[in-house]
């Protein structure tokens, strides 16, 4: 998959299939919207993704917005889905400006080629967010390109949207988030060493230290999946602190691998939340947490 991020980097020479939007989460409204791009491969286009770095809400706030997908994240679930090219757009005081007028017409169909646009029937863009359908409409029968203005995923009466994962995710809702992206919740990362705890009272962990701007369900314990390379496996996670061992701020997420007893330190792994088990608690003792994680061990085991 071919990465833009720099204004220089715009004029490609294949024709285009875009799919335009902010795509944090990849929830089933972007899968709407990029299904319809990927169609397009079969008539030689390029599946193109637009989006903008930092996102237009980050950038508009002023202060760093909690992404469901972190960009390495978001950068591999594109390959994994088929994209060919990925725009990063980066968002400025200058290109925030850029007329949305010229904005289709020199960044979309000369510079990227653009031969097909899909996007939502709330796009916005350019200056003051100007840019609309109602421009893209216009300019499609212009310049020639087709246009396929997506409506709204609706689940249960309400727009599926980014906003609407983020509550959910926060109140610790992984069912309902699955529904609405269509897949579990994942944190993903390179194992890391920790303080090998685990090791000493005979569960040990792999270890994973999300970023910052990662959006993170309550503290607390979770069933899991865990995906290493092409295998999957059972799992029991902790999201939190470690208080009881800990006086840090360092929030973690450390996996339980059931039948597991390779080395994987180094390695990219992604953690699928499934289920929230239990609050994170502060024991008395690491005797106490050892009992209380046995436990937890058996009521998250699946069954075989």
């Amino acid at each position: 998959m071919q990465i833009i991020s720099r204004i220089d980097e715009l004029n490609i020479s294949d024709r285009t299939a875009i799919a335009m939007g902010k795509f944090d989460g990849i929830h089933l409204g972007h899968k709407k919207l990029l299904s319809k791009i990927l169609e397009e491969k079969q008539d030689g286009l390029k599946a193109t993704v637009f989006t903008f770095e930092p996102s237009p809400e980050e950038f508009f706030v002023g202060h760093r917005v909690k992404q469901l997908f972190t960009r390495d994240e978001k950068r591999r679930a594109f390959e994994k889905m088929g994209i060919d090219i990925l725009v990063e757009f980066p968002l400025n005081a200058d290109t925030a400006a850029t007329d949305p007028e010229d904005f289709v017409r020199t960044i979309l169909f000369d510079d990227l080629k653009a031969r097909y646009i899909a996007a939502g029937t709330d796009v916005s863009f350019g200056d003051k967010g100007r840019g609309d359908q109602y421009l893209l409409r216009n300019l499609s029968k212009d310049l020639g390109f087709e246009l396929d203005l997506i409506n709204k995923v609706m689940l249960d009466g309400s727009e599926v949207s980014s906003t609407r994962v983020r509550n959910e995710v926060t109140d610790g809702n992984m069912a309902e988030v699955k529904r609405l992206l269509g897949s579990n919740y994942s944190v993903s990362g390179i194992v890391e060493h920790g303080r090998h705890i685990g090791h000493t009272i005979g569960v040990p962990t792999v270890n994973i230290l999300p970023p910052d701007g990662k959006l993170l369900p309550p503290y607390g314990v979770y069933s899991s999946e865990v995906i290493i390379g092409e295998k999957s496996y059972h799992g029991m996670t902790n999201i939190g602190r470690k208080p009881t061992i800990s006086e840090k701020e360092q929030v973690g997420v450390e996996t339980y691998i059931y039948d597991f007893d390779e080395d994987v330190y180094g390695k990219y792994i992604e953690v699928k939340l499934i289920e929230f088990t239990r609050p994170e608690m502060k024991f008395e003792s690491i005797e106490a947490l050892k009992a209380q994680i046995e436990k937890d061990l058996q009521n998250v085991r699946p069954e075989i």
